[in-house]
């Protein structure tokens, strides 16, 4: 029997960093070709322009080109609305903000309503000082980063051998070092009280690959995670409940494709 795909009123990705070796591109792609929704946000950091800036063209692959043309098949075939907020890996953009053609925008933020509640909505890097204030800093912080996703994966690959699913390092040591917690817990609280400043009802971004469903003080904080280390989105029913969907293999299942063959987990 056909499995129903599942249909969401709004999903929201961000920090899926297209064009470096550590994005989770097969993943996303198959994950968005088995799903409809009406609103797709793209929420910042979709393409790297600072990988691709350093390697040129030939970081980009066959499989970064797919994924932006299931992105077109569910502009054409389904009516998707397509959202693209700039975020500080794809600044490039910025040159181009605001812009509508067709069903897509291109913009630097964006207001959402929900469940007769509204959300700003925005990647999250100016509410980040060292992203905005000390970028060299931020590009030093990049090789560290980077040089952990390496480990990372060599470390699921020794996983993968043994059938062990994929397990996030550097998502661990992140929230063992105490100084990313406290980083992770400020970004937080910045963007509620800027929500709160602005009259808004909730705040939905990325950045920080920490996906989050939470409040402070009556608002709404919402982030989308990343697909580097993470593999997560936000969903928004048709009733304005919003859930984080983890790519993974512990419930569900989603055809399998060419490029892999995990399920979905649904966490509220």
């Amino acid at each position: 029997m056909e499995q129903t795909r599942k249909h969401y009123r709004t999903i929201v990705l961000s920090d899926i960093h297209l064009g470096t070796s550590h994005s989770k591109t097969d993943e996303v792609s198959h994950f968005l070709s088995n799903v409809d929704c009406d609103r797709l946000v793209l929420n910042g950091d979709i393409i790297d322009g600072w990988h691709l800036k350093k390697g040129g063209t030939k970081k980009w692959q066959a499989k970064h080109t797919r994924f932006f043309k299931i992105l077109m098949r569910m502009m054409e075939r389904k009516g998707t609305e397509v959202i693209y907020v700039r975020g500080n890996h794809d600044d490039f953009l910025d040159n181009l903000a605001p812009v509508n053609f067709a069903n897509i925008s291109i913009v630097k933020e964006y207001e959402l309503e929900s469940g007769g509640k509204r959300f700003f909505v925005t990647h999250g890097d100016i509410f980040d000082r060292v992203t905005t204030q000390m970028k060299w800093l931020a590009l030093l912080g990049d090789i560290g980063y980077t040089m952990l996703l390496g480990f990372n994966s060599l470390y699921n690959r020794y996983r993968a051998r043994r059938g062990k699913p994929y397990y996030s390092l550097s998502q661990h040591v992140k929230q063992k070092v105490k100084s990313a917690v406290n980083y992770i817990s400020d970004f937080e609280h910045t963007l509620a009280e800027f929500a709160k400043a602005r009259k808004y009802d909730g705040i939905i971004c990325g950045h920080i690959h920490h996906p989050d469903n939470t409040e402070y003080e009556g608002i709404r904080y919402l982030n989308s995670g990343d697909w580097v280390e993470t593999m997560s989105a936000l969903t928004e029913d048709e009733h304005g409940n919003w859930n984080i969907v983890y790519y993974t293999d512990i419930a569900g299942s989603l055809p399998a494709d060419d490029h892999t063959s995990n399920p979905l987990t649904i966490a509220s």
